[in-house]
């Protein structure tokens, strides 16, 4: 079993989603349309046994330009751990100001992490999803931070920081080396 006829079979069965398939360093990436995720995962998964979920994340393109390619995209790495074949699936989202796609935590619960994730940094909504909400940052953040357009600094600060700061004034009464002057050690 190769991962060039897992394609061509992916491409056969799916001849409208699949915009094309690319192959860098003996890896194989099929760019696919967002709506048929489910069905194509769901196809791999049972046709060809790819069991393992290596991977999901998303990316950012900004200012990648092309005939297929989307400012957002959502990357599954597929593994079949019986063949020992696995396939890159590069979904491109078409909505750019609202970015959202099917989830696949129906197939593979292991994905419910990773869309948590993807969800929190780059703002890719994932439908049907059991539990989306912020993974790594408060739940009062506000915007993405791997979107390319994310401000790195401003005027204002997360008001949890500013929070957490004045608790740290608070506790520095409690602060047992800055009583003893010299006996901190800096490990």
């Amino acid at each position: 079993m190769e991962s060039i006829l897992i394609a061509e079979d992916l491409r056969n069965n799916f001849p409208n989603a699949i915009f094309e398939t690319q192959i860098h360093r003996g890896q194989f990436s099929s760019i696919v349309a967002p709506e048929p995720i489910v069905e194509m995962c769901r196809f791999l998964k049972e046709d060809y046994k790819m069991n393992h979920l290596n991977c999901l994340t998303g990316v950012d393109n900004l200012s990648r330009k092309g005939k297929h390619f989307e400012r957002f995209e959502v990357i599954y790495q597929l593994y079949s751990i019986e063949y020992r074949v696995g396939l890159r699936l590069k979904a491109q989202i078409k909505d750019s100001e609202d970015p959202s796609i099917d989830s696949i935590t129906s197939l593979w619960t292991g994905a419910d992490w990773l869309e948590r994730e993807t969800f929190d940094l780059l703002g890719i909504t994932f439908n049907e999803h059991p539990n989306l909400k912020r993974i790594l940052t408060p739940e009062d953040w506000e915007g993405h931070p791997l979107q390319k357009t994310y401000k790195l600094k401003g005027n204002t600060e997360w008001n949890g920081f500013t929070k957490l700061k004045e608790k740290v004034k608070q506790l520095k009464q409690f602060d047992f080396y800055s009583a003893q002057e010299g006996t901190h050690s800096n490990d």
